[in-house]
């Protein structure tokens, strides 16, 4: 009888692994990789939706600790040492917890990046970094929770929280500028080639440095290129015309308009009749 029982408790057993019902999350799982300048950034989270509930003020009360998400904690990682608030958040990951107000938010990245929901004991020295930030009303619900990179530049981001209708934006600033640089640097002290002329001429450009440099950097970089491209003509009509040198920008332009036309590049072919207008060519 034992036998009969240990048998049918494993055809029963065997029945409910081959019957499993998979059934989608409540709060599905995200994780979004973002590229500001040069750091990578990912971000994993889950994220639950409304479902008809009040959210701020009702589900998650103003002034408490809400884990930023569902499950698991929302995790953040860097590849770079970055900034929030002029605080300085190493290499690596944390956990990003949130006090939800009605005018402000207060935001803290904390070092104990794995595990789920909230830590047993809160460790104020585990705050990596710390800021509040302004609260935005939006025009329509949000139904489910949502992270973004907002207003991206080449040395910062804006990470934004969105749900119901709020909307919040944490600043992050990034090391892009000071890596550039530094190769920048490495480069012309050794046997720069010519792209490393050009691409040290367009970031000059790009980022409102010393035109003056950017002009010569751009005409050596010319000088070594066999065949300029029509992409390249236009950054050195660019960078010309904004160091001031309006013939060599028109000259410049003209070339890059030439070889637009032989491409077929339309937009190309847009952009330097533009400006050869704008600049008075005849």
């Amino acid at each position: 009888m034992k036998k009969l029982v240990l048998s049918a408790t494993a055809i029963a057993f065997s029945f409910f692994l081959q019957a499993q019902i998979n059934t989608p999350a409540p709060s599905p799982f995200s994780k979004t990789e973002q590229k500001v300048g040069l750091t990578d950034v990912t971000l994993e989270y889950s994220r639950p939706s409304m479902r008809g509930r009040t959210i701020f003020g009702g589900l998650e009360e103003y002034g408490e600790l809400w884990r930023t998400g569902a499950n698991a904690r929302t995790k953040i990682t860097f590849s770079d040492d970055v900034t929030v608030d002029g605080q300085q958040l190493k290499a690596g990951s944390y956990s990003i917890y949130t006090k939800p107000g009605q005018q402000s938010w207060e935001v803290f990245f904390y070092t104990e990046a794995d595990g789920g929901g909230y830590p047993q004991q809160w460790d104020d020295s585990k705050v990596a970094a710390k800021t509040t930030v302004e609260t935005f009303q939006l025009p329509v619900d949000i139904e489910t929770f949502t992270i973004t990179f907002d207003d991206l530049t080449s040395n910062s981001a804006n990470l934004g929280i969105m749900w119901e209708r709020t909307y919040v934006a944490i600043p992050i600033e990034f090391p892009t500028d000071k890596k550039v640089m530094e190769s920048i640097e490495s480069a012309m002290s050794g046997s720069p080639k010519a792209n490393d002329y050009y691409a040290a001429a367009t970031y000059y450009f790009s980022e409102g440095k010393d035109v003056s440099q950017a002009d010569k950097w751009m005409d050596k970089a010319m000088e070594m290129t066999e065949e300029p491209a029509f992409w390249q003509l236009r950054q050195q009509s660019l960078i010309k015309a904004k160091a001031g040198d309006k013939k060599g920008a028109i000259k410049a332009a003209k070339a890059s308009l030439a070889k637009a036309k032989e491409a077929g590049n339309d937009d190309y072919v847009k952009m330097n009749t533009a400006s050869l207008q704008e600049w008075g060519a005849k």
